[in-house]
């Protein structure tokens, strides 16, 4: 099966050119999916991997953008937080009301294997978007960044800011979810393979900024040293800002993943120094593509990695500006 790659870096110069979980208040404009199948059925439901994160709310949007233009409707809900546990009724409801397609980031690798299985067993194109699970062979296609491409690219950006070397850390969500594990990868990678910067390995924030805030804030004082960090989320990047404010540190250089409101102002403020910017809108709009041409009999790509954006304070205004994710549609 044929993978797509679309890659947009912007801002860092050739060092960050090589080459990205988690949302607000579910929204919803259209009618839930109503049984049958076939063509008549005009019905796709989104299931987010939270609710209240702008990526999600971003993806949502290119979701609706491209359904409507191809004659389809959308319902969509999350989970107040990215666990399985609760994201799992959601999907047995959805999978109950039958809808055409299903695009939906799964919350863990394992706990929502099942799950997702029953919905494409029960006649549902399922489409997995940003986050996939351990056995995908049953969705019709999965659409995701270049998460570990993204790793390094953190990593890379860090070493360009501290080209002396040092200690640098990752705060990432949870281990087993598919799209984090690949960032914390990269950057693992990229960091052990140069030996001016030491590791300090990767501590879990269950995707609280809180928690993430006092495991940076502890760190610090473990290790007052510390060059980098690499959050590798929305609400890893938020909290690792507020607990290196809260520490009182300076000089650090903090890469954050994706790119809410909450990250951008952090960047103009310069607690953080660059953002790595998924692009979420077009794995909507790729999602629906997918999911339209299972149903209608045409070919379809079972893999597509689409590429990130790097945004920087020195590229805000510009094209790094318009990476940015969306509060609303």
């Amino acid at each position: 099966m044929r993978s797509t790659l679309r890659l947009t870096a912007a801002g860092l110069g050739a060092v960050l050119a090589l080459a990205a979980c988690s949302t607000g208040a579910p929204t919803s404009d259209s009618s839930a999916g109503s049984g049958g199948g076939g063509n008549d059925n005009k019905n796709i439901a989104f299931v987010q991997g939270v609710a209240g994160d702008e990526f999600y709310i971003t993806m949502q949007c290119g979701i609706e953008a491209k359904a409507k233009e191809l004659g389809y409707t959308v319902t969509t809900q999350g989970p107040q937080k990215f666990d399985p546990t609760l994201q799992k009724p959601i999907v047995d409801s959805v999978t109950a009301s039958k809808p055409a397609a299903l695009l939906v980031a799964p919350t863990d690798v394992q706990a929502m294997q099942a799950p997702l299985q029953q919905a494409a067993a029960a006649g549902i194109k399922v489409v997995l978007v940003d986050t996939t699970v351990n056995d995908p062979s049953f969705a019709v296609s999965e659409i995701s960044s270049d998460n570990v491409g993204g790793g390094k690219a953190a990593f890379d950006a860090i070493k360009a800011a501290k080209p002396q070397g040092g200690k640098v850390l990752v705060i990432s969500t949870d281990p087993g979810v598919s799209t984090v594990d690949a960032r914390v990868k990269g950057f693992e990678d990229a960091t052990k393979a140069d030996s001016a910067f030491q590791y300090l390995g990767v501590q879990y924030s269950h995707n609280d900024p809180a928690t993430a805030a006092n495991l940076v804030s502890s760190a610090l004082q473990k290790d007052p040293d510390i060059v980098g960090i690499f959050a590798t989320n929305l609400f890893s990047a938020e909290g690792s800002a507020t607990g290196v404010r809260q520490a009182g540190a300076k000089g650090l250089t903090i890469v954050g993943f994706d790119a809410g409101p909450n990250q951008i102002k952090a960047l103009e403020d310069g607690t953080v120094q660059a953002l790595v910017a998924q692009q979420p809108s077009t794995i909507g709009t790729d999602g629906v593509e997918q999911a339209v041409a299972a149903l209608t009999g045409k070919s379809v790509e079972k893999t597509i990695q689409t590429g990130f954006s790097i945004i920087t304070k020195d590229n805000l205004s510009g094209e790094g500006g318009q990476a940015a994710y969306k509060s609303t549609c």
